[in-house]
């Protein structure tokens, strides 16, 4: 089969709050008719991003055109979960005409860009481009960068000390392997600060890419798919931290679902994420929330002391109305302290 038979598929990779839903969504929201799925990949037990794209009422973006892949980093379950669900897909009586696929915050997209190898799926789809999502301001605060005057004296005083940076690592993954680099958020930083980013993200780049600066991930959709990279067969231009076949695991990450009672306001809500945000460690909250007296449904999103909060749709009759915010964080954070602070 040639790569025009093929059927196009899109990775989009990028850091916790990096802003990929909000792109994924976007991009179907102004899909011009194609018939699109997704395949949206999560840290943790809850899933947040597969229901909030399944449930946004776009048309085209219905549930059996979501897969959602929980409790688990894609790059880590090839075998087990993400080749059955893309071969699902593609046996459709009327298969996509193009797959988005979301990784999570915390997974290294190489591996997945390798699993369209695999003989059972190889004849059937290409990897069209891998996107990188990029938080910008995040970027800029030097979330992802070493200091190296620091470190230099952390090891005149010990010798023993680990210089390794797990967020570093995963930055630097994604944007090795990517095609196409988003500077999202871009509406939060002066020009100086987008220079410096962009200088950032080049400073770890292999090869010549396109960085695209955006705001709220608004990019149109005809620069995102038909990259037409087949990047399946150019493994050896996107390298890695990771070996092939080397293993990979999140062991310096956890996560944990608390549950939170019905919030006064958004303002109350997104004060107590912000609060808990504080707690050393903690990386990302992002959930779902009642509202006393609203018959929406209230999102809530936190990276940092950055907190957004809107309501996404109304709850439907039957829907449980249970409150719950996903708490994504270093290995060791406090989770008693995150708890009390949500729950107010």
């Amino acid at each position: 089969m040639s790569l025009v038979d093929k059927i196009p598929c899109t990775i989009v990779t990028g850091f916790l709050g990096a802003g990929k839903t909000t792109l994924v969504r976007h991009t179907v929201e102004n899909a011009g008719g194609r018939r699109l799925a997704i395949i949206v990949n999560e840290f943790g037990d809850l899933g947040f991003d597969g229901s909030f794209l399944a449930a946004c009422g776009i048309e085209g973006c219905n549930e059996d055109s979501v897969v959602e892949l929980p409790n688990g980093c894609i790059c880590c379950t090839v075998a087990d979960d993400f080749v059955p669900a893309l071969t699902k897909l593609l046996d459709r009586p009327e298969p996509p005409e193009h797959i988005l696929i979301e990784t999570s915050g915390l997974a290294l997209p190489k591996p997945l860009v390798q699993a369209f190898q695999w003989p059972a799926i190889r004849s059937r789809v290409t990897v069209d481009g891998v996107i990188a999502v990029v938080d910008g301001p995040a970027v800029a605060s030097g979330l992802f960068a070493e200091d190296p005057d620091a470190l230099a004296n952390q090891r005149a005083a010990d010798q023993s000390v680990d210089h390794d940076n797990p967020l570093e690592e995963v930055f630097e993954d994604q944007i090795l392997c990517a095609d196409l680099v988003v500077l999202n958020k871009a509406d939060l930083l002066d020009e100086a600060g987008q220079q410096k980013v962009r200088a950032e993200i080049e400073a770890h780049l292999p090869r010549a890419v396109e960085i695209v600066a955006t705001e709220h991930g608004r990019l149109d959709p005809r620069v995102l798919l038909g990259i037409a990279a087949a990047a399946e067969d150019d493994l050896d231009a996107r390298p890695s931290h990771h070996g092939e076949g080397e293993d990979h695991d999140h062991d310096d990450f956890e996560s944990v679902a608390i549950p939170v009672g019905i919030a006064g306001s958004p303002e109350d809500l997104s004060a107590r994420v912000e609060k808990a945000a504080e707690t050393e460690g903690v990386l990302r909250i992002k959930g779902f929330a009642e509202v006393k007296g609203k018959p929406m449904r209230l999102v809530v999103q936190g990276v940092g002391r950055r907190v957004a909060a809107h309501y996404d749709r109304p709850w439907k009759g039957a829907e449980p109305r249970d409150g719950r915010l996903v708490v994504i964080g270093l290995k060791g954070f406090d989770q008693d302290a995150v708890a009390a602070a949500l729950r107010g």
